[in-house]
């Protein structure tokens, strides 16, 4: 298979889960916080996801899949260990051009699912193409040692600094970019100093203040 790497804005983004157990439980969770419009098909819940459904969270659907159900949905995740229903609702996604995820299926997938770190709006993507979700696991934990918490702050000062630099049609070559994010910047943001972090940035960057 070959998989092309995209990021895909998710918020009011009409979503199908089909199952109701740990696994379901996760997806959901990531869902629900990118903003999408969930509903949950399963005959059984974990408390979790009960919680969700009285919350109004998600529109919970209490039975099992049946085809017809990825009707009106854009993405669907199958969170399930039934053969049968990852493969029905697979084809059915095929035939109405909706792409689907089967978990630890990936020849029912028309898409899968990276192991993710964030740090605020940084977002570390790392996948195995399918083969070994616990490698692409196990290189996404190594790299949460070196992203440490800072990244988060490091990310929002970057897209400031960017923001100055458009307001002044200031055009920054990437080698720049590169030697002011990697200087004493991070050495501020470590020490708590972000007004001191800025103003370094943004003078390497050539903004006058």
């Amino acid at each position: 298979m070959s998989y092309f790497p995209i990021f895909v804005e998710m918020k009011r983004r009409r979503c199908l889960v089909i199952g109701g157990g740990a696994v379901a439980e996760r997806k959901i969770a990531g869902l629900l916080e990118a903003g999408a419009i969930l509903t949950v098909i399963s005959p059984d819940m974990s408390e979790t996801i009960a919680r969700w459904s009285k919350e109004k969270l998600i529109n919970f659907v209490a039975r099992r899949y049946q085809p017809g159900d990825l009707a009106g949905h854009e993405l669907v995740f199958i969170a399930t260990n039934d053969a049968e229903v990852n493969a029905t609702a697979y084809n059915e996604g095929r035939e109405r051009r909706v792409w689907v995820n089967a978990a630890d299926d990936p020849a029912n997938c028309d898409f899968i699912l990276p192991s993710v770190l964030r740090r605020g709006d940084l977002t570390v993507a790392v996948s195995s193409g399918g083969g070994s979700p616990a490698l692409a696991r196990t290189i996404r934990e190594e790299l949460e040692i070196h992203l440490s918490q800072e990244y988060e702050q490091l990310a929002k000062l970057a897209t400031e600094a960017r923001v100055e630099l458009h307001k002044r049609s200031l055009n920054v070559p990437f080698e720049t970019w590169r030697k002011a994010l990697s200087g004493d910047v991070r050495q501020f943001l470590m020490r708590g100093e972000l007004a001191r972090a800025k103003s370094y940035l943004l003078k390497e960057l050539g903004v006058a203040l």
